[in-house]
């Protein structure tokens, strides 16, 4: 394996925000397919997919909208797919009714939640396996659900991206290792500085990493200001790394990207300024272990 090899997973438009936030904002499933084979183009060789109500720009957990954008990239290219999982998580109390849930709670089962994942196969998705307050909403993730959902991937052959918001999270993984429902070297996804997970610092991504199984592929991101930073710390720790509109829609302070492609240009500057080089999709399979 090439130590100087870095994959780059580009998040292309993650649940939050909408086009007043950012223009560029992928929606669509023309629109996310076309960003994310531009940004493989410009070096990424994953893209982690969230999909959208093209109506209303709301996350949505459709199938059809997921077969359309994995049909448009696999035609014409090999960049690894990486479909989240995470939708179908979020609780939102009702504070006049404690037993009731308001609107903009999209609360589902394990089935649902991996459905897209089970039928369309991809290389990798995404399993957030803790609870957490994100943000003003709840991000449910019970363990049991957890257990079923990395059963499922497990079945279908897809290879599960451990998405750890902080420490506890990453005992709550290995005890999914420890029952085998996760195979291989565990591939994990360190996620800094999303309120209210662990602060997207040096320290903190040092802290995580030390934490992890010693046979474990990993990746670290930051949010908003912190990610270009934690493009090079996790880079200097020896991790891969993400960038995308999903986690941080700036180049720098007070100017926007222009489009995820320029997100990953400029990781790809930070990578070779550290004397690495992005993995072309090919080289991240070998580096994943996968066929």
């Amino acid at each position: 394996m090439n130590e100087n090899k870095i994959i780059i997973t580009l998040a292309v438009t993650g649940s939050i925000g909408d086009k007043s936030k950012h223009p560029g904002l992928p929606v669509t499933p023309k629109e996310i397919a076309e960003s994310a084979l531009d940004a493989c183009s410009a070096g990424a060789s994953v893209v982690h997919i969230h999909v959208r109500d093209p109506e209303t720009t709301e996350p949505s957990m459709s199938f059809e909208l997921y077969e359309e954008v994995v049909r448009r990239i696999r035609k014409t290219s090999n960049m690894l797919i990486n479909l989240t999982t995470g939708a179908g998580a979020r609780i939102v109390p009702d504070n006049g009714e404690p037993m009731g849930l308001a609107p903009g709670t999209t609360w589902s089962t394990p089935e649902k939640r991996t459905v897209h994942v089970v039928r369309l196969k991809p290389e990798i998705c995404s399993l957030d396996v803790g609870s957490m307050n994100f943000g003003p909403r709840v991000f449910a993730n019970p363990l049991p659900h957890v257990e079923e959902m990395a059963a499922r991937i497990k079945k279908a052959g897809v290879k599960p991206e451990l998405e750890v918001f902080d420490l506890g999270h990453v005992e709550i993984a290995r005890s999914l290792i420890e029952k085998g429902l996760v195979e291989g070297p565990p591939l994990f996804q360190l996620c800094l500085g999303i309120s209210w997970g662990i602060p997207a610092t040096s320290k903190n991504m040092l802290l995580m990493r030390e934490a992890l199984p010693s046979n474990a592929i990993w990746g670290g991101f930051g949010v908003g200001s912190t990610s270009f930073p934690m493009v090079a710390q996790s880079t200097l720790l020896g991790g891969n790394v993400r960038v995308g509109f999903e986690d941080n829609f700036y180049l720098s302070p007070g100017k926007p990207a222009k489009s995820n492609a320029r997100l990953v240009e400029k990781t790809v500057a930070i990578l070779r300024a550290l004397d690495k080089e992005p993995a072309s999709p090919d080289e991240a399979r070998e580096m994943l272990g996968l066929k």
